[in-house]
């Protein structure tokens, strides 16, 4: 294995307001950055846009977005193209138990993969 580079940082950069501001801080703290974009086959592409613009706007050095296909999992409004999105909230439809927009184990997977790429 190589030297560490404490002045580096990998964010797992989704193209939403959390990992946003995670990865914003890391670039204001003086780091340099590798973002991490896992294309899951989900449905709403334009988070995949908004994940490149970010990581052009924060000036991160590589930007990987790895194409990782979960539809096979199966059972997630966020993949599957014949189950309808909620629009009033992931509860509104008064069903108990896990909500029909949860892909199964994505966040554990994307943490895994990040790992990989950090490595």
């Amino acid at each position: 294995m190589g030297e560490m580079d404490d002045n580096k940082a990998v964010v797992l950069l989704s193209g939403g307001l959390d990992s946003f501001v995670a990865a914003g801080l890391a670039r204001e703290a003086g780091l340099r950055l590798y973002a991490l974009t896992i294309d899951y086959n989900q449905r709403h592409r334009i988070e995949l846009e908004s994940a490149r613009a970010i990581a052009a706007s924060l000036g991160v050095e590589r930007h990987v977005i790895l194409p990782l296909d979960l539809t096979a999992f199966g059972g997630s409004a966020l993949t599957a193209s014949d189950i309808a999105v909620p629009k009033d909230g992931v509860g509104a439809s008064g069903t108990a138990g896990i909500p029909i927009t949860y892909v199964p184990a994505r966040n554990t997977i994307f943490l895994a993969l990040t790992l990989g790429f950090a490595e």
